[in-house]
């Protein structure tokens, strides 16, 4: 079968790669080697990306060096989109929650706050923040995101009045 670097319990682009079974995400969340084969994946697909992982303990992340050219990447090519939705989905799978929050923040930001990220705002919003395991977490980035969207009266990825009363 072919190898997927962040695989997942549901089919992908590629027919060919079967889905993840809860049994195999169970053996590779018990293997350290494995484990750490991850997170360096993570931190390659990070750095094409022009994000870099400050932190492993928490899945802090800041821009990279690179940045300029690497977000110029992401912005003409959507089929990123695609591949980080995955990663996110994966980070879920993997047992790394915290990290899926720190990712999808970092793109909010990006998208939202320092704009400098327009053509993946949509995939931010309508994927990247749905991917998040945590129920609490993906509230609170909701909040976030209404906060920093322009005009605030367009937001339609959460209801306005609880929004308005969220703490």
């Amino acid at each position: 079968f072919p190898f997927r670097l962040f695989p997942l319990r549901e089919h992908g682009m590629n027919w060919r790669a079967r889905p993840l079974t809860c049994q195999e995400i169970q053996a590779f969340r018990k293997s350290r080697e494995v484990m750490d084969r991850f997170i360096r994946a993570y931190k390659l697909m990070l750095g094409f990306y022009g994000i870099h992982l400050v932190n492993e303990e928490t899945g802090e992340l800041k821009r990279a060096e690179n940045w300029r050219e690497r977000f110029e990447n992401l912005n003409r090519f959507s089929h990123n989109n695609l591949r980080i939705t995955r990663i996110l989905k994966c980070l879920g799978e993997m047992g790394y929650e915290d990290y899926q929050v720190h990712l999808v923040k970092f793109f909010l930001t990006e998208t939202l706050v320092e704009e400098t990220l327009p053509n993946v705002k949509r995939s931010a919003l309508d994927y990247f923040l749905f991917t998040v395991r945590s129920k609490e977490k993906r509230r609170e980035l909701v909040h976030y995101a209404w906060q920093h969207f322009k005009p605030q009266s367009s937001f339609v990825w959460g209801p306005r009045d609880k929004l308005q009363k969220y703490r």
